[in-house]
């Protein structure tokens, strides 16, 4: 049985709780990209993405996958940053 979660507080008179520890969603990277021919033979036409355009450079960052993840590092020209969700 698995043990009452902690609570830590409270917001609007309702308690708060921890859920899951600190790190237990692992952030992307390393992200890896698609050329737009590529994803389009792995994507549906309707996939709904984040994107971030930078100078000439766009990226889209697949929303099924920050579900899972939440956190993307990446950097683009020297210019680190990270995609959350």
């Amino acid at each position: 049985q698995r043990p009452e979660p902690e609570v830590h507080g409270t917001f609007a008179g309702e308690p708060m709780y921890t859920v899951l520890p600190p790190d237990a969603i692992p952030a992307i990277r390393a992200p890896e990209f698609l050329s737009g021919a590529e994803a389009r033979g792995q994507m549906s036409a309707d996939e709904d993405v984040m994107g971030l355009l930078l100078g000439k450079t766009a990226r889209a960052y697949s929303l099924w996958q920050l579900d899972s993840h939440e956190i993307v590092n990446d950097e683009i020209a020297g210019m680190p940053f990270a995609v959350t969700w």
